[in-house]
């Protein structure tokens, strides 16, 4: 039972996610201020799915969230450290 809505939950949560970034890259053409968001809700996303790969005890689907959660988080990291220096930059000018 439990395992079913973390998986469906981790599901929705992916989805949602690259659905509202698909349509604000389309319309948009960038989706430059909201990216963190997107890796904040893809990182969530991905500890969902390690979670349900611990409960039904499955490898393949723990590595590959496991690899998801690692990348995420060094794109969030990534991002973050453009933003600061952006405004580093911006306060000298």
């Amino acid at each position: 039972m439990i395992k079913d809505i973390i998986a469906y939950t981790a599901t929705l949560l992916s989805i949602s996610g690259r659905v509202v970034f698909m349509y604000l890259l389309y319309s948009k053409k960038s989706t430059n201020p909201y990216s963190l968001i997107f890796c904040g809700i893809n990182i969530c996303s991905s500890t969902l799915w390690v979670i349900y790969g611990q409960l039904t005890l499955d490898i393949p689907i723990m590595v590959r969230s496991f690899s998801d959660l690692i990348l995420f988080t060094i794109s969030l990291c990534y991002i973050e450290y453009n933003r600061i220096q952006l405004f580093k930059n911006q306060l000298e000018i």
